[in-house]
């Protein structure tokens, strides 16, 4: 696994992930939710859709809108074993272990919280 703070560096340079901010609708639900259940829903999407080692339609499993987890995984390159292993070095051959999962989820409530507190989407160095 890579650095979060180096991770945070490189997508701040990518076009493509710094497009992702949450809308009006994703956010009022993050609120309405809080984080530490939006969080859980997101180990869930986590367990049932990257966890296997090269699952099945991989790049294809994540909806681009629909769960303020969704844009966030695809703003952190969360969003498939490819960009995992891309982006944060974790390795598609292999199932995700407890520790990818924990660095998963800290990758994806960084982005949450900063979504969250209303920062703009400008290219950022964490």
């Amino acid at each position: 696994m890579n650095d979060i703070d180096e991770v945070f560096a490189r997508l701040a340079r990518s076009p493509f992930r710094r497009r992702f901010t949450l809308r009006a609708a994703d956010r009022a639900y993050l609120d309405r939710k809080g984080l530490p259940e939006i969080l859980a829903h997101a180990s869930d999407f986590i367990d049932k859709r990257l966890a296997a080692a090269n699952p099945a339609n991989d790049g294809k499993q994540t909806p681009f809108r629909g769960h303020p987890v969704f844009v966030a995984q695809h703003a952190t390159a969360t969003c498939c074993r490819g960009c995992l292993a891309k982006w944060h070095g974790i390795s598609r051959e292999r199932p995700l272990a407890i520790e990818d999962k924990t660095y998963i989820l800290a990758v994806l409530e960084r982005w949450l919280q900063r979504e969250r507190g209303g920062e703009s989407n400008e290219p950022r160095l964490l």
